[in-house]
């Protein structure tokens, strides 16, 4: 299921923004803005790609040109990632930096997968970091995550190596972080790349509301012209 939904999404071509601004020096510092004439307020986006390299912004493109085809202003946020001068703490810092430069809190933060757990980080150290969070199929527990060996060690990796992930957990952690703003949780029951179960313990832990989507994979959420993606644009609105 996740293996057809994912070449659905990477078939997709890459949707370039209306406009592009900077937040840092670095090349991973910008974000695309997508639907600026759009009312209201605006829709961060946090992509996924287990916080590696060659996941970058780009598998999300039609997703924010979709949501801004749907009369939604929307800002995708690039950040550095592991192997390209990312990983713990480069990678929040730059989500914390790319907020503060978009000024006004979000209406909603989204993120998808390692884009949800930086955006359950932030509605936990940023009081007015957005109005809500949606999130879909995050990464929401590390120590669970680690313990599964995620992607190959993903989480090790992000934090700096093995002995580094009991002692940077507790700031990195969202199942150890109170989020200060109401979160909202979608996920497959199909997800093979994030299993359901570290969704279904952050909400647990932290009362955070759950949506499973049966049937589902990790992709389909974030893949234009699928129930998944009718699904979460209702959240988003």
């Amino acid at each position: 299921m996740s293996q057809d939904e994912r070449k659905a999404l990477l078939a997709l071509d890459p949707v370039p923004p209306e406009r592009q601004e900077k937040y840092g020096p670095h090349p991973s510092q910008v974000i695309d803005l997508y639907g600026e004439n759009a009312p209201g307020g605006r829709i961060v986006l946090l992509h996924g790609g287990f916080w590696r390299e060659e996941w970058d912004r780009t598998h999300l493109s039609p997703f924010a040109a979709a949501l801004a085809g749907q009369g939604m202003r929307v800002a995708l946020v690039e950040y550095r990632r592991v192997g390209g001068g990312g990983g713990w703490p480069a990678t929040v810092e730059d989500v914390d930096a790319a907020l503060e430069h978009l000024g006004a809190p979000a209406s909603v933060l989204f993120g998808h997968s390692a884009g949800g757990h930086l955006a359950l980080w932030a509605a936990a150290k940023r009081e007015r970091a957005a109005g809500r969070v949606v999130v879909a199929a995050p990464l929401a527990d590390l120590a669970r995550a680690h313990e599964l060996r995620l992607d190959d060690g993903s989480v090790a990796a992000f934090l700096g190596g093995e002995e580094k992930v009991e002692t940077t957990s507790w700031d990195a952690d969202p199942m150890r972080l109170l989020p200060r703003i109401p979160v909202e949780i979608l996920h497959g029951t199909a997800d093979k790349e994030v299993p359901i179960e570290l969704s279904r313990r952050y909400a647990n832990n932290w009362g955070g509301r759950l949506h499973l989507l049966p049937g589902v994979g990790h992709y389909a959420p974030i893949t234009p012209r699928t129930p998944a993606f009718d699904v979460l644009v209702r959240s988003l609105r």
